[in-house]
């Protein structure tokens, strides 16, 4: 079973920074995408940002040029650095990772975080 934890999530004002990490453990042949996601109450979870294994990008409109997101291959963890933080920016932020457990076609998995808490206000 492939485990995704989380971690950094925080109380902070706007204008400040956070830094998500997230982990992925288990049995693992190879992650190919790792991403974060974010969801507040109402509203639909809503793609932040992705990074494959070769280190392509890609950045919702609303946080490009604010947050980046990074990866350690070897480690089987990602980040997301969060600047200039606004109080639209508040949700849960959920860590994925899409790869495959073994050589097999049918080995591929999805996998999600639990998420951590991101608020936004003065």
């Amino acid at each position: 079973q492939v485990q995704l934890v989380e971690s950094g999530g925080d109380l902070v004002q706007p204008g400040g920074s956070l830094r998500l990490s997230c982990v992925a453990t288990g049995t693992i042949f190879t992650i190919n995408r790792m991403g974060w996601y974010r969801q507040v109450p109402g509203k639909q979870r809503e793609l932040v940002a992705t990074i494959n294994s070769g280190h392509a990008i890609n950045y919702a409109d609303s946080v490009k040029g604010r947050f980046t997101i990074s990866r350690e291959n070897a480690k089987n963890t990602v980040h997301l650095q969060m600047n200039d933080l606004k109080p639209e920016d508040t949700a849960v932020y959920h860590c994925n990772a899409l790869g495959y457990t073994s050589t097999s076609s049918k080995s591929v998995f999805d996998a999600w975080g639990q998420g951590t808490q991101v608020t936004v206000s003065s």
